[in-house]
This record gives structure tokens, sequence and C-alpha cells, in this order.
């Protein structure tokens, strides 16, 4: 996997990139704007591309934009300290494969790039909430609907539970613990979770299960 980082700040370029090599990821590039990151992907063909939102004269969703009008399919994954919605949506309509905040844990963003060149969409968990306003926004005239509750019928009690801990953004380390199991044993739910659900990411099922009110009840203390 080659990595193209497109950052206005320095700073984070640096530390993206000592943080990617350090786990064996390739850095085809790392530059500071908009107009260089659509050139570096034209000659370097990477992988996939980790994008600011907010660069002055261009943004990080107009680099997006033209790198999709010029015909630039790859990956894109937007990595922003924004945690405004119409960002989120803004990256999502333009073709971005996922949208991360610079707060996560340093260990889930390697796996997020993972996902994301396998073709799966990436969120960050603490914008679920805002994904399914979003997701909802949108699927009013979808067929899709009246097929889900018996897919969540099909869960098992523990794995509906696990399910709740998922809608809540919740890392499988956090539910081991609040569970009292093995982080093994929730990643097992968590993969016959998504099998059963016939989604392909967490996100995809949390957005399910907030939809129809699984884990709703648990809004009170959101950990960061």
């Amino acid at each position: 996997m080659r990595v193209l980082l497109i950052d206005d700040h320095a700073l984070v370029r640096k530390g993206l990139e000592a943080l990617l090599q350090s786990r064996g990821i390739e850095i085809a590039d790392a530059v500071g704007s908009g107009k260089e990151g659509i050139e570096c992907a034209k000659k370097l063909n990477p992988g996939i591309i980790l994008l600011d939102v907010n660069m002055p004269e261009m943004s990080g969703l107009d680099t997006l934009r033209a790198l999709r009008e010029q015909g630039i399919q790859t990956p894109v994954l937007m990595l922003t300290m924004s945690r405004d919605e119409k960002d989120l949506e803004g990256a999502l309509r333009a073709g971005a494969q996922g949208y991360l905040l610079k707060d996560m844990d340093p260990e889930e963003l390697v796996p997020a790039l993972r996902d994301a060149v396998q073709g799966k969409n990436v969120v960050a968990k603490e914008l679920i909430g805002s994904l399914t306003r979003i997701v909802q926004g949108q699927s009013a005239d979808s067929a899709e609907p009246p097929e889900k509750p018996g897919l969540l019928a099909d869960l098992t009690p523990r794995e509906t539970e696990i399910l709740e801990h998922i809608a809540e953004g919740q890392s499988n380390k956090v539910i081991a613990r609040e569970l009292d199991i093995t982080d093994g044993t929730v990643k097992l739910h968590v993969k016959s979770i998504l099998r059963k659900l016939n989604v392909h990411s967490r996100v995809e099922a949390a957005v399910m299960a907030v939809e129809h009110g699984i884990g709703s009840k648990k809004k009170s203390g959101d950990a960061s």
C-alpha cells in the first residue's frame, strides 16, 4: 500500500509519515497543497490518498472533486479536525471513501487505510450520528428498509448487545472491557454481526442499528 499525504501543515505531514512508515506503509509523497496533490496523484498512482479538509487556496473538498473530475479514482480518506456535518456530507457526496478525525487513536489509522483500499467505507465513530442523519435524509425513496428488521432479528442476544456498543462508537477493546470478555471474542461476534446484516463495515452496522433504535438508550456517557 502506497499512501499520498495531502495536508498544508508540515508538522502533521511529518508525523503521519513517521507513523505510517513505522508500521511498514510506503509513503508515495507528502505535499502541502491540493494542486500539488493532484499532480502527484497523476504521476505516482498511489494506492490511497489521505487528504485534509481545511486547506488554503484549494480546500480538501475542492481537491477531491478535481481528482474525480480528472478521472482519478484512487480511494480518498479525508483526515481532518472538522466535525462539521456539512464537510462530512460534502466529502461523501464528492466520492470520498471515508472521513477520519485527526485526534483518532493512531493504532486505528492503518486498519482504516486497509479497509478503504478494500473498498469499505470508513467513518470516524464519533460521527456515526451525523452519518445516520445523512443516510436517513437520502434514503426516503429506498426500497430496502423493510428487510432490515428481519436481518436484525437474526442476531443472538449477545450479538445484539455488542451491536448496541458498536452503535455508540465503541472500539473492540472498550466493548471487551465493558462485557468482561476477550478482544478475540468481540472480533468473532463483530464478524458474525456483519455477515448476518449483510454489510461490510462496523460503520454500516452502526447506521443500521441507530436507524432501528438499537443503542439509543445508552447515549449518556461517550468516552473519547
